[in-house]
């Protein structure tokens, strides 16, 4: 198993388990999460209590909707950035990650960051934006948009910002 973990702040933020597809000059990984249920899990042992006496209690779990990829990596959801803030952040992400790439990736890096970073502006309203499970406040942001109005999220991650370990 492929784990991806965030260069700048080692948290956890993927796995080969969630394909991914690479999109803009292959800066960026589209992900695809989905909504499961965790909790109320309903066990049929083949008894029937009400045919042996018994009460049908049921089970008193609290069922949960979560998005899969939040819930395995821990993912910690952030406030909503405007333009000018997700610039900001932005800029500083470049200037850590530059220095942690090797001079090929710097230079892809470089040359591509500019059309991944509009094109995470022009659906700036729609995403949602974390951070991992540290909340290390320099780590990799990985966003979540409902892509054509889809029920379940798209993750994107930087794809230089993610360090594959063999686990």
């Amino acid at each position: 198993m492929l784990v991806y973990q965030d260069l700048l702040s080692g948290d956890e933020l993927l796995s080969d388990s969630f394909p991914y597809r690479e999109i803009e000059n292959g800066m960026l990984w589209e992900v695809d999460g989905k909504w499961v249920v965790q909790g109320a899990v309903d066990v049929d042992i083949g008894a029937n209590p009400s045919a042996e006496g018994g009460e049908d209690e049921g089970v008193d779990d609290q069922a949960v909707k979560v998005v899969d990829i939040v819930d395995t990596f821990r993912l910690q959801e952030q406030p909503p950035f405007d333009k000018k803030q997700f610039l900001t952040q932005i800029k500083k992400f470049i200037k850590n990650l530059s220095e942690k790439l090797d001079d090929e990736q710097k230079e892809k890096f470089r040359k591509n960051i500019e059309g991944a970073t509009k094109f995470l502006l022009s659906k700036i309203k729609d995403l949602q934006f974390f951070v991992g499970e540290s909340m290390h406040d320099d780590g990799c942001l990985v966003f979540a948009y409902y892509k054509d109005g889809s029920a379940d999220p798209t993750f994107l991650y930087f794809a230089l910002a993610l360090k594959e370990v063999k686990c």
